[in-house]
């Protein structure tokens, strides 16, 4: 939900390479039903992992309400393997 500027900043900063985005209209956010409120005046995006297929439809999802908490790489392996019958 940051201004593209603020999510420029944070990605040189840590010395990512790889392109993020930035939502802050929270449009994405909302449509993939990530928006959380912490507080009535502030909003964020709640972690969330996703598998899309190439016609954009999410065929497997991974959402917390806890920013500490993400999903373990051998489980999206897993899911995958699932959807894909490997």
């Amino acid at each position: 939900m940051d201004p593209p500027a603020v999510t420029r900043e944070h990605v040189a900063k840590m010395g990512w390479t790889y392109a993020f985005l930035s939502d802050p209209g929270a449009k994405a956010i909302r449509s993939y039903d990530l928006l959380h409120a912490v507080s009535p005046e502030q909003q964020i995006a709640r972690p969330g992992e996703f598998l899309i297929d190439p016609t954009g439809t999410v065929r497997w999802r991974d959402l917390t309400e806890d920013f500490r908490v993400r999903v373990r790489p051998e489980s999206v392996i897993e899911a995958f393997d699932r959807l894909t019958g490997r």
